[in-house]
């Protein structure tokens, strides 16, 4: 599933064939080498997690396309979404195989920085996917959603979707955590400024003081996390009836909240991500309409990348226009609203991922 538009980045058929992953949940912060290459061969891919279905379907894609390359995957995953220390960890344990480079789904933009600059001096190349390491050129390359453009498409589709219906929205914001990372921010406010509320510092979230805002909290990204926030926005304000959701795992939790509160047939949700349970919710009408992102693309152009980078030194071109290589973003919805692009969830269906 190569792009043949990706400037740059070529295959690489050359060496030998090494179907061999290594998957590591880097228990307390810390990993240990596993089927350790011979470091021109070696790729690595270092995820958030390894329960996410996002970060498992990449995961898959890196798999695939490390095979045909004739590349070895070594894999790594944190606890939990923020933690860093495991993702420093894993980036010595590659930097000890004398790994070509490695892709990266930083838990903390900022402070990944320095070991990805000690990965550089040892002539790495490092790409970040989905979320952006910060500075963003402090990688060679970002593959990514555009996720302020995500967030904007949920955003219009609920602002046309209220007007068509004539009602006022009151809004539950369901974030990701207080980290501040570049993908919470920018979906959140992509979303506001989608349905048209004005934002404040568009780095920041929470700063905007619109009434329509019922208020923010925290998942984690994950079901609990969206069940827990959901009751809390709902006992500071019973009146509810938007709730934008950072992802889908989210936005189900919100809808149990919901449910048990007898509020699921009056409040609308809506997420990103475009994993195969979400656009099943779409099409039973828990979520009215997800944003897809593609991270199996994302991680297979990683990989390749890498491979051409191994082969001739060549690195990856951003996106025209873009600090970061565009991905591509879908929304999917059964209840479609003039003026808003999208596609219906059997679409989703046979382009979903997890």
């Amino acid at each position: 599933m190569r792009d043949p538009t990706m400037s740059g980045i070529g295959s690489v058929r050359a060496g030998r064939l090494v179907a061999v992953g290594c998957v590591m949940a880097l228990a307390l912060g810390s990993a240990a080498a596993c089927n350790r290459g011979s470091g021109e061969d070696v790729v690595g891919l270092i995820t958030k997690t390894d329960t996410n279905p996002f970060f498992v379907q990449m995961k898959k894609g890196a798999q695939a396309e490390a095979e045909a390359e004739g590349l070895e995957l070594q894999t790594f995953a944190g606890k939990q979404d923020g933690d860093n220390e495991a993702q420093v960890q894993a980036i010595e344990n590659l930097m000890s195989f004398g790994a070509k480079g490695f892709l990266i789904t930083p838990n903390d933009s900022k402070a990944i920085v320095p070991s990805i600059d000690k990965a550089h001096e040892q002539d790495m190349l490092v790409i970040a996917l989905d979320t952006p390491v910060d500075p963003p050129d402090a990688a060679d390359a970002t593959f990514a959603t555009d996720n302020y453009q995500a967030g904007k498409l949920i955003g219009q589709w609920a602002k046309a979707k209220f007007a068509k219906d004539s009602k006022q929205a009151k809004i539950a914001m369901l974030d990701l955590n207080a980290n501040g990372v570049s993908v919470d921010v920018k979906r959140d406010q992509g979303f506001l400024d989608g349905f048209g509320i004005p934002v404040g510092d568009p780095n920041k979230i929470g700063d905007e003081n619109d009434p329509r805002i019922a208020g923010h909290d925290v998942t984690d990204g994950a079901e609990d996390g969206g069940r827990t926030a959901m009751e809390n926005l709902l006992q500071k304000d019973p009146s509810i009836n938007l709730v934008y959701t950072i992802n889908e795992p989210a936005a189900a939790g919100a809808y149990q909240a919901l449910k048990s509160a007898g509020k699921d047939k009056d409040v609308t949700i809506v997420s990103i991500d475009g994993g195969c349970p979400g656009v099943d919710n779409v099409s039973k009408g828990v979520i009215g309409a997800t944003s897809m992102q593609f991270p199996l693309k994302m991680a297979q152009l990683g990989v390749d990348a890498i491979a051409a980078y191994a082969k001739d030194g060549t690195k990856p071109q951003a996106t025209p226009g873009k600090d970061f290589y565009d991905t591509g973003v879908e929304l999917i919805t059964d209840d479609p609203q003039a003026g808003v692009d999208a596609k219906d969830s059997a679409w989703g269906k046979q382009n979903c991922w997890g």
